[in-house]
This record gives structure tokens, sequence and C-alpha cells, in this order.
């Protein structure tokens, strides 16, 4: 059985990064490290934002 694998690969990366990213942010603010959280939760908002950018200018191009 084959399994066939559809997508960006940069653009799954950039989405489990993402996903990575919030669990960080999850963790850092039930230890009390609100800084941390934070910049995680902006990281993870920037690296959403340059998926979406990267995806949608495939698509544009197509």
């Amino acid at each position: 059985m084959e399994i066939t694998t559809t997508g960006d690969p940069v653009a799954i990366a950039l989405a489990a990064l993402a996903v990575g990213l919030f669990a960080v942010a999850l963790i850092a603010m039930s230890t009390d490290r609100l800084t941390a959280a934070g910049m995680s939760f902006l990281a993870a908002s920037l690296v959403i934002y340059l998926r979406e950018n990267r995806v949608a200018d495939r698509n544009a191009e197509e």
C-alpha cells in the first residue's frame, strides 16, 4: 500500500513549527513565565502569517 502525501513540505513544516511554538507557549504560561509565553505566541503568529503567504503565493501562480 502506497501512502501519497500532498502539499508543500515547507508549508507542512511551518505548520508543525507553529504547533510546537503554541505548545511551548502554553507550558511557559503554566509555569508563570509570561514573557516567554508571549514571545512564543508572537513567533507562532508570525510563522502562521509566513506560511499562509507562501501558500497563497503558490496558489496564485497556478
